[in-house]
């Protein structure tokens, strides 16, 4: 079986480094894109791109790789993605997993979903950046490591400098730019597993009124990263059982 790994905002493919290996050994062909603009694609960075672009990257991995009956996995920001790529590429797409991940409506922007700018102040930043002006970055990075001191993660202290350390700025545009394509409109089977400690709990609600099958995990938000064994395992029961 083909899964698609996509990760969260200010991080990359690099994410599922301890993950990929054991669906490896399960002898699944694992694949873990990056978005544009982020992890070793970070030098790519500017004001065009929005989550249609990341969209693009990864129907053409799935076109470029001859992707068939994959199980798509997004974790975070990638949830913003998700429901596009199975809109532009769907016949290869056999179910989606969410990861503690962002479920968005159509037309919404996470800026605004996640409380952290008014639909105003959206609106207005990405006309700014549509005609080539204002900040590139979102700075989700430093806002990251910022509310790691004040809340560490759930794992071992190495592992969490090494989540934080790899972390890169995210273009800005992704987060204030209208969501084309809401998850109301994916059609294909998905499972949402919910992180007892997180933000994202608004997101689990939306999940719960969509009618996907919910999942708990009792780790945070970067449950992937701190609890690999557990995610690759749920990400294997419900392959097998797709």
């Amino acid at each position: 079986m083909t899964i698609i790994l996509l990760h969260g905002g200010g991080m990359g493919g690099w994410t599922y480094k301890f993950i990929r290996p054991l669906l490896q050994q399960a002898g699944h062909e694992i694949f873990t894109p990056t978005f544009t603009g982020l992890g070793e694609r970070a030098h790519l960075i500017s004001r065009d791109i929005t989550s249609d672009t990341h969209v693009t990257d990864i129907v053409n991995v799935l076109t470029c790789e001859d992707v068939q009956d994959a199980i798509l996995v997004a974790h975070s920001y990638a949830g913003t993605i998700a429901p596009g790529i199975v809109a532009q590429a769907g016949e290869r797409i056999k179910s989606v997993i969410y990861l503690d991940a962002i479920v968005p409506h159509s037309g919404e922007n996470v800026a605004a979903m996640m409380g952290f700018m008014t639909e105003e102040q959206t609106t207005g930043l990405n006309a700014l950046l549509a005609s080539g002006q204002g900040p590139i970055g979102s700075g989700v990075d430093e806002q990251q490591r910022a509310m790691a001191k004040d809340h560490p993660h759930l794992m071992d202290p190495e592992r969490e400098k090494w989540l934080l350390g790899h972390l890169t700025d995210q273009p800005l545009r992704c987060i204030v730019a209208p969501i084309a394509k809401g998850a109301e409109t994916i059609t294909k089977p998905v499972h949402y597993v919910a992180a007892k400690h997180t933000i994202m709990s608004m997101m689990h609600g939306r999940a719960r009124a969509l009618g996907w099958t919910m999942i708990e995990h009792q780790g945070d938000h970067a449950f992937l990263v701190g609890d690999p064994e557990g995610t690759a395992n749920i990400i294997l029961s419900v392959a097998g059982a797709a």
